[in-house]
């Protein structure tokens, strides 16, 4: 078979003025182009698992619009979208299915609403794809494929993950691939859609199999720059200090998510900057406390590890491994203040990194469930909103209005030519002075 592995990328907003303030302030769209240029590592997972006899194309298309033209024939076509595309990967589902071709979507949207999905498809896979992907092959074969494609119940092994087709990509068109380490977070964060929305448990790669995809990209990409695409990385550190020595000796520069208990260990810290560790994103979602009560639903994790924030972010800083703090507005319990609250939390902390983003309510996420179920979505099922840049839910400490104006008004702020200077300028200074500090001084003749 001829087969079609589609990725619907690019960057979605609805927020007008926020495109026109990201145009003046690069810095505040780019964490998203980055992650909007990453391939869909589901995806090359897939086709790296497809028998060598079926025809695997890998395709990106970040603007429907430009694809209007006849359509290439496949025998299959799989689909993965954002839930802020899903409009656009429906429309191209239903084209395909006009032309008799048979479409598969998957992934944490269709997995939370495979009824809806459904309605443009040939078929869904809810949860993970590799447990299912190679009966729906021979069932696409024999012109038979199911509806559903179930594997929320199938236990899946990641010592069982496939090579990604990383040969199927224009290397030119990435400034970074993605490799992943683990599956799942052992938190649950009520806004989060990631892993967890497709993996019903945290599951690790064994360390060969992560560092064979790491020399797999290094004969295709010389010096590349890796993201581990992993919820939160470092819950197993004793896993990471087997994975980092090796890593070393590959010469790659790489990012990364994780927690803030990752700084609790400087022998890891060291590791990590040893192995090519340029930067961590974590997830602070709020400058201050009371905001956080209830954001973590098993333990209350983030509240009740608010007090190490600052101490974590210099603890890391000082390794010289930069932090990207993630700040979140529009929580249960901030007001209008919060705007100035995590300016005044990025430069006490002098953060080299800051990414703002406004709640958003996904499907198949227990905030979307609460909001909905009080009422407090303005769409519902308008899923363009779900950007992190629109506002699609009334808050509570303030209007919406207020909240956007708040947002647009702070980003100006954060990422002006002057603070993002600022910021990297502070980073590099404190890591030369502390450089000189530690270095022994040789005592004259």
């Amino acid at each position: 078979m001829k087969i079609a592995f589609i990725a619907m990328s690019g960057i979605r907003a609805c927020d007008t003025e926020l495109l026109e303030l990201g145009l003046t302030l690069p810095g505040f769209v780019e964490r998203s182009r980055q992650i909007a240029s990453l391939p869909s590592l589901g995806l090359l997972t897939l086709a790296g698992m497809t028998p060598r006899c079926h025809d695997c194309h890998y395709i990106e298309i970040p603007d429907l619009n430009a694809e209007k033209g006849p359509l290439e024939p496949y025998d299959l076509v799989a689909i993965s979208s954002y839930s802020a595309q899903i409009g656009e990967a429906y429309e191209l589902a239903s084209r395909y299915r006009g032309i008799g071709v048979p479409v598969v979507m998957g992934g944490p949207h269709v997995t939370a609403l495979p009824h809806e999905a459904r309605r443009y498809c040939t078929s869904v896979v809810l949860g993970e794809g590799e447990p299912v992907w190679l009966q729906l092959l021979e069932d696409a074969e024999n012109d038979c494929l199911k509806l559903f494609y179930d594997a929320r119940e199938l236990h899946y092994d990641l010592a069982d993950a496939p090579m990604p087709a990383y040969e199927l990509l224009d290397i030119g068109k990435y400034n970074r691939l993605t490799v992943q380490t683990s599956r799942g977070c052992p938190h649950r964060c009520e806004f989060c859609a990631g892993s967890n929305l497709i993996s019903s448990c945290y599951k690790q790669k064994p360390v060969a199999r992560v560092l064979a995809e790491v020399d797999r990209i290094c004969e295709i990409w010389p010096h590349p720059f890796i993201e581990f695409a992993d919820d939160n990385s470092f819950v197993n550190q004793s896993y990471w200090k087997e994975l980092l020595p090796e890593l070393k000796k590959r010469h790659v520069r790489w990012f990364t998510e994780t927690d803030l208990s990752v700084a609790e260990d400087s022998e890891l810290l060291h590791l990590m900057r040893e192995a090519g560790c340029a930067q961590v994103l974590i997830g602070f979602e709020s400058p201050t406390e009371s905001p956080l009560n209830g954001v973590e639903q098993h333990g209350n994790w983030k509240q009740k590890r608010f007090g190490e924030y600052r101490q974590a972010i210099r603890a890391i800083q000082s390794h010289g491994i930069t932090v990207n703090g993630c700040f979140i507005v529009g929580l249960d319990g901030q007001t209008a203040a919060v705007f100035d609250q995590i300016h005044d939390f990025v430069r006490e902390t002098e953060l080299y990194e800051v990414q703002i983003t406004i709640l958003t309510p996904f499907p198949g996420t227990a905030l979307y469930d609460r909001l909905k179920a009080r009422n407090r979505l303005i769409e519902p099922t308008n899923w363009k909103k779900c950007t992190l840049f629109d506002l699609n839910f009334r808050p509570l400490g303030m209007t919406g209005e207020a909240l956007r104006a708040g947002f647009h008004a702070l980003a100006r702020e954060l990422y002006s030519d002057e603070f993002t200077t600022w910021r990297r300028e502070t980073f590099k200074r404190r890591l030369r002075a502390m450089t000189a500090h530690s270095t022994p001084k040789v005592a004259s003749a």
